[in-house]
């Protein structure tokens, strides 16, 4: 009775293994074709991708290669080809840096300036990218450059049209080094001879007046809500009784590091709500335990160039009338990037999701009303004049 049973068991495994072997090599003879009927249900993410006739892609290479009358470096193709992707989504946000731009890129969001720079602050309105402000003490301001001078070029290379990571890269180098910068002011040209120099570029610094606290964010970066909560540190021993959080001109950085410095005035509150078409929804919110500033006076500048993140803190602590907004109206960047490292050290930063405040409020592309509006022109940035400072110390 064992012997047959152990019979019919070995029979079974041998027509289970040959039933296997079969399929195998109809899976195996078959999967390109398979795949793409059934990997949107495996990989929804592939719906987007399968219906793409790459052949098209490879159909212009082969013309490339057959017929261009010159060199071709196959790697600046790819290299091409992917900066082309992300620039045919005609999302701003949206882009690809090849390694060295995407080392440079993340230097610039930690405020690690490992070469010297000029001192300059800018940001893209419209197709040119301006000068927002010129920093203290450094070659820019010395020489004459001023805020609202459009980038024209760089050591005489047309840069007008590249994105401000470009730009800035191009501006920094050894120090010692001279670089010449062109720029576009009332229709005509300047030229600028700068000599690199070291630049302090600290996310935010803080000075007094009387018993109130002048908090300047210049971007958020990993540590910028530890940097501010140490300037806290003081206040009641300063007697400080209004704080006015100066968010000009700041592009914004790291969501986190928005909801730290916002876990200053909330306390666990909901400050964002995020929606994306592939990841659901999802909501940000205050840490608790922290919000040693929530009954503070607190008054907030902003500017056109006030974006992103810095966005975020001012629409949630709006919401929450736990602020006075000062100034003229945000930036209007709702949408949320991720960054995505890529093979070789290239670096993907890609739209990911829309966020609201903490009211459902949308700001995207619409920016945040200031409750007082006040103008600060580039000649009152270039001589020295603050409006918008002056009315939040009367507040």
């Amino acid at each position: 009775m064992n012997k047959q049973k152990k019979q019919v068991n070995l029979s079974t495994t041998i027509f289970s293994s040959l039933i296997t072997l079969a399929v195998g090599i109809f899976l195996g003879s078959n999967w390109n074709n398979l795949y793409l009927q059934f990997s949107p249900y495996i990989n929804p993410a592939q719906k987007i991708t399968s219906n793409i006739k790459w052949d098209d892609l490879n159909e212009v290479y082969s013309q490339i290669s057959s017929n261009f009358d010159g060199s071709i470096d196959k790697t600046q193709l790819i290299e091409g080809a992917k900066k082309g992707l992300t620039a045919a989504l005609a999302d701003p946000y949206t882009v690809y840096y090849d390694s060295k731009e995407a080392a440079e890129f993340k230097s610039d969001l930690k405020g690690e300036i490992k070469e010297a720079g000029v001192g300059i602050e800018m940001m893209k309105q419209g197709d040119y990218v301006v000068v927002t402000r010129t920093l203290p003490d450094n070659p820019a301001r010395k020489a004459g450059v001023h805020a609202g001078d459009v980038i024209f070029a760089i050591n005489g290379e047309e840069v007008w049209d590249k994105d401000t990571e470009i730009i800035a890269s191009k501006l920094r180098g050894a120090s010692g080094e001279k670089v010449k910068l062109t720029v576009a002011r009332d229709k005509q040209k300047l030229d600028f001879e700068l000599v690199r120099e070291k630049i302090n570029n600290v996310s935010a610094d803080i000075s007094y007046q009387d018993k109130t606290a002048i908090i300047s964010v210049y971007r958020f970066s990993e540590d910028t809500g530890t940097l501010v909560q140490s300037f806290t540190k003081d206040f009641k021993n300063r007697g400080i009784n209004k704080v006015i959080l100066d968010l000009r001109n700041n592009g914004g950085g790291y969501v986190t590091a928005a909801r730290d410095l916002l876990s200053l005035w909330l306390d666990g509150d909901k400050i964002l709500t995020q929606k994306s078409a592939t990841i659901g929804q999802t909501i940000t919110y205050a840490k608790r335990g922290e919000a040693s500033l929530k009954d503070m006076k607190t008054i907030i500048l902003v500017n056109n160039a006030t974006a992103s993140a810095s966005e975020i803190v001012a629409g949630a602590l709006k919401d929450y009338k736990k602020a006075t907004i000062v100034g003229t109206k945000t930036y209007g960047k709702g949408v949320v990037q991720t960054m995505l490292e890529l093979s070789g050290g290239s670096l993907l930063k890609i739209t990911t999701a829309h966020w609201y405040t903490p009211e459902g409020q949308t700001i995207n592309k619409t920016g945040i009303t200031p409750d007082i509006e006040v103008e600060r022109s580039y000649s009152d940035i270039n001589s020295g004049k603050d409006p918008q400072l002056d009315k939040a110390k009367t507040l």
